[in-house]
């Protein structure tokens, strides 16, 4: 059987000389090493295993006509290109990993292309961007940036060489002894949490624990939350304690900075998984310094969370919305599903004598949920704190109703 490949993303044209160096130094160590070149400009000879004329035709263009499409339709039309490689590669089971060596042109193809990977598979890419705002590029993908240092310009030097063998060996390294992702013996529940909701996430978790469930906890960051909906769609989740959708406000309202990277509480639903809903988090929108809160918010009940992230009051007007739109994506639930509100706040902040207490502003979005919610749909008060020991009692209770009542 031949070896497996790591995959190597370049513009040839611009990193030919690095890209033979990564290919000879991966090579060396028992792999294979085919280049996808993703070059766009420059004319070379270079015998790419997938040529940029062959990436072009699978992102749906042809190469002679690859100059005529504004600059971010030639990347994304390369990345697609690149994405349908790599895809066929993992699905004949030949790819081990990938690796992608660029600058800004560069590192955004090679993680559109990446991007199209299951998690779990390898990614890294050697970046002169990665010291920056990579969130664009990784989203919600366990993508690894490796800054370069110096430019990949002139071919391999002192400094470049040992950036680019560590990234090659790091790669080999995850194909040869990481674990591939894949379920283990007990039943997987995805529990959503941000720092507001942690008393009850780790109540709740450890309960589910005791009765003989994996608990995989989810940050409420818009990256992790949308990683957990992949992983649902995978069938890697059996059941979601989504105690923290704090991310649904951003998707309904935008500005928050931890707006979903993809649509939140819909693959649970289509897969007809156990759900079990409360409302933690929702009662503010995330921003960062106080100096970046939107002209629209300020004035607002405000927590000063630290000097990086800043905390502002949801309205009553807003917080209808994100009922009528949560109701309406429970709704078309296949499985069972529980809504649990807490009446006395759903964010440590939230609650009495707390800066962003508003109960009013909450009321408005149980109300929503009352009026929209279809009959099959239980909803559940609980006269406590979401933090309070009896909600995640409580909470960790009936998620373990509907698992039992589902297998």
């Amino acid at each position: 059987m031949p070896a497996k490949a790591i995959a190597l993303i370049a513009t040839v044209d611009t990193k030919e000389a690095e890209a033979r160096f990564l290919q000879d130094f991966i090579t060396s160590h028992g792999w294979q090493a085919p280049v996808l070149d993703v070059s766009t400009r420059h004319p070379h000879s270079y015998p790419a295993a997938y040529p940029r004329e062959e990436i072009c035709r699978r992102g749906g263009v042809e190469y002679k006509d690859l100059g005529t499409l504004r600059r971010d339709a030639m990347m994304a039309t390369m990345g697609r290109g690149a994405a349908a490689v790599l895809q066929e590669l993992y699905e004949r089971g030949e790819l081990a990993g990938v690796l992608g060596i660029g600058g800004n042109q560069g590192t955004a193809i090679a993680a559109l292309a990446m991007r199209a990977l299951p998690i779990g598979l390898p990614k890294m890419i050697v970046s002169t961007v990665a010291s920056g705002n990579v969130r664009p590029y990784i989203e919600y993908k366990d993508i690894i940036m490796m800054f370069s240092v110096a430019d990949l310009l002139g071919g391999p030097n002192t400094v470049s060489r040992t950036i680019l063998s560590n990234a090659a060996g790091a790669v080999m390294g995850m194909a040869a002894y990481g674990q591939p992702l894949q379920a283990g013996t007990q039943p997987v529940i995805a529990v959503t949490a941000l720092g507001n909701t942690d008393p009850a996430v780790t109540a709740a978790r450890g309960h589910l624990v005791e009765l003989g469930y994996e608990v995989i906890a989810f940050h409420a960051s818009g990256a992790c939350g949308s990683a957990m909906e992949e992983l649902i769609e995978a069938g890697v989740i059996n059941g979601v304690l989504d105690l923290t959708p704090h991310e649904l406000i951003g998707e309904v309202h935008g500005d928050d900075i931890y707006t979903p990277l993809r649509p939140r509480l819909e693959a649970a639903s289509r897969r007809g998984i156990p759900q079990v809903v409360s409302l933690g988090g929702l009662d503010y929108f995330c921003f960062g310094p106080a100096d970046s809160i939107p002209p629209r918010f300020r004035g607002r009940q405000t927590h000063y969370h630290n000097p990086y992230n800043t905390n502002v009051r949801a309205t009553a007007a807003e917080l209808t919305r994100v009922g009528e739109v949560m109701a309406a994506k429970l709704n078309a639930a296949r499985g069972p599903v529980a809504v649990l509100v807490p009446l006395k706040g759903w964010s440590e902040n939230g609650r009495v004598g707390g800066p962003l207490y508003d109960p009013r502003a909450d009321a408005a979005l149980v109300a929503a949920l009352e009026a929209n919610l279809a009959p099959r749909i239980k909803l559940m008060k609980i006269e406590a704190h979401i933090n309070d020991p009896v909600f995640a009692t409580s909470a960790a209770a009936v998620m373990h109703q509907l698992m039992e009542v589902s297998c």
